[in-house]
Order: C-alpha cells, then sequence, then structure tokens
C-alpha cells in the first residue's frame, strides 16, 4: 500500500483571505499562534527578511533561521484605502503601512483603533498579532 503525504497547508490561516496554503514558510503561522510575528535571517550573510523568506536573495542559501519581529519601528510613510483587493472590501477603509525596523522592514495594516489624526510619519509602532472574526490570524500594527 502506497504511503499518503501528509500536506502542510498551515499558511491557509494567514491573513483575512488567503490566496494559498502551502509554502516554504509554514512556520510563520506557528509562531502567529504563539503570539509572535517572526522573519528570517540568512545564516551565511546576515540578511533580515520580512516577510520571512526560504531562501536569500542577496547570496542565493536556503541556510535561514527565524527571529522574532519585537521591540519598535518607526512609521515611515502609510496610506488609507478607500478600495480594496476582492475580499478585502468590507475591511474598507483601512490603512497599509511601512515600518522601518533597522535590519528589515515590515509592510501591514495599521490597527483600525488609532484614530487618523494620531498616525504621523516617524512615529513608533509595534508589530503585533492579530485574530480576526472568522478565525483566521494575521499582525498590525500598534502604537509603542
Amino acid at each position: 500500500m502506497a504511503k499518503v503525504k501528509e500536506i502542510d497547508d498551515r499558511f491557509k490561516k494567514f491573513g483575512t483571505v488567503s490566496f494559498t496554503s502551502i509554502t516554504k514558510v509554514n512556520d510563520f503561522v506557528d509562531y502567529l499562534e504563539k503570539g509572535k510575528v517572526a522573519g528570517t535571517k540568512c545564516k551565511d550573510c546576515g540578511m533580515a527578511f520580512f516577510p520571512p523568506r526560504a531562501h536569500c536573495f542577496q547570496c542565493l542559501s536556503s541556510n535561514m533561521e527565524w527571529f522574532e519581529v519585537s521591540g519598535t519601528g518607526k512609521l515611515v510613510t502609510y496610506s488609507k484605502l478607500q478600495y480594496a483587493p476582492v475580499g478585502f472590501e468590507k475591511d474598507l477603509p483601512y490603512a497599509i503601512a511601512l515600518l522601518d525596523y533597522g535590519d528589515y522592514k515590515v509592510f501591514g495594516r495599521i490597527d483600525s483603533s488609532i484614530p487618523d489624526e494620531e498616525i504621523t510619519i516617524g512615529m513608533e509602532m509595534k508589530t503585533v498579532v492579530n485574530q480576526l472574526p472568522n478565525g483566521q490570524i494575521n499582525y498590525v500594527f500598534q502604537k509603542a
């Protein structure tokens, strides 16, 4: 009898709408479920990646390790969306943003509980795990 290979589809739990269920960085979801946001870092050249990557584009190594996105980042830019891709219409309006953590940057959403008038370029923010009403999981930016 042939052994059936189990499919690792943990990534289907990520995001408002998941467009893929299988990746080489499925452990990302495990970290989120433990309350941690994680990226990857190349053990050979030291380059850090977020979102996590299985292979380094700098030195082409697959010798990667996980690191926790912790501390605070500075808000580099943001945009308030009035239109959204398919599947995200109910979330409108929402703000997407880029935080600079020094060695890497994180792209994501600003927590909807932060009033627009309190969002300023350069403000310190942190990246935190967010449970969605539909049982999915993601991360958002909150004030530090």
